[in-house]
């Protein structure tokens, strides 16, 4: 009797499974929030690690009793504010009509981008209907051995007026996390995948060994037909595995700390080193390996907890 098989395996959601474009995500899509504020942050992921907290929430079986947690540790170096950018809503999306940008670039900004020659008058345009702040990275203040900042555009939550004023204010400044995110807040993590290179269909899909008597492949999907020239895009194929973008949505913020001494072994990080900023602790795994920038943007759908979680950490292991 022939054995029974399935070859179908791995989600179809995500296609097609090719390299991202770079390094860092990118956001399509924010959350609606009234906050007069950016609506998230970046940093660069340290690794894991866990703490030791004591059960607060009410009617569970561990209260009282101290609950192990494995965290994410992300490095938030303060982010600065490149530019204002003005847009109008079209029937193919937004476009871009103005921008306003600020005078005093960082040097390193010059190594992603062409830096302006000369000085041009720039105001705000008549008429707009969204308008995000373009921010950098400082990935010079961190130990992480590089110079070259990231650049992408982030919302900015409230009324128009308010965005504007918001955007106004903090042209050419510095934002730092603290004022952006707080414990106990949900969030969305943008990130891309570890790469993992050229992959056949046992690693890529999960799909099941044939038998040892089969005809010639063990780790293959099988025979495709007779004088067969492509085959369907659902059958599982070799091909590119990780380095793609991903979204983890409603991760959990537990601590978020100017102090990096509280966190640091003392040898320092696998891979990463001593953190030297503040940092962030997020509950889980975040995809993406050590160094990756992480962008941590307002939930879009928050989950609704039944009871809201407090967190009183005892413990914070440091040994590695």
């Amino acid at each position: 009797m022939a054995k029974p098989r399935n070859p179908r395996h791995g989600s179809m959601q995500f296609w097609p499974r090719k390299r991202s474009k770079r390094a860092y995500a990118k956001v399509r899509s924010y959350a609606n929030s009234n906050e007069k504020n950016i609506l998230g942050f970046a940093g660069y992921k340290v690794g894991m690690t866990h703490l030791l907290i004591k059960s607060t929430r009410p009617n569970s079986m561990t209260q009282g009793e101290s609950i192990f947690r494995p965290v994410t540790i992300i490095e938030c170096p303060s982010l600065k504010v490149a530019a204002i950018k003005f847009y109008k809503r079209t029937a193919y999306g937004l476009k871009a009509v103005s921008q306003i940008l600020t005078k005093n670039l960082d040097k390193n900004l010059k190594r992603k981008m062409l830096m302006p020659k000369k000085e041009t008058k720039q105001k705000e345009p008549e008429s707009y209907d969204e308008l995000r702040l373009l921010v950098y990275t400082q990935p010079s203040l961190t130990g992480i051995g590089k110079k070259k900042p990231e650049i992408f555009e982030t919302a900015i939550g409230g009324t128009k007026e308010e965005q504007l004023a918001y955007a106004k204010e903090k042209l050419g400044k510095e934002i730092i996390a603290t004022e952006i995110l707080k414990p106990g807040q949900l969030v969305d993590a943008h990130s891309i995948t570890k790469g993992k290179g050229f992959q056949g269909v046992i690693k890529r899909f999960g799909v099941s060994l044939k038998s040892h008597k089969s005809e010639k492949k063990k780790r293959s999907t099988g025979n495709l037909g007779p004088w067969i020239q492509s085959a369907m895009w659902r059958v599982a194929q070799p091909g590119q595995m990780g380095y793609h973008l991903r979204t983890d949505y409603n991760k959990l913020i537990i601590k978020i700390s100017d102090k990096p001494e509280g966190i640091n072994p003392k040898s320092g990080f696998k891979h990463y080193g001593i953190v030297k900023n503040s940092y962030i602790l997020v509950k889980g795994s975040i995809q993406g390996p050590a160094k990756r920038l992480i962008r941590l943007n307002y939930a879009i759908r928050p989950h609704k907890r039944k009871h809201s979680e407090t967190f009183e950490i005892e413990h914070i292991n440091t040994q590695k």
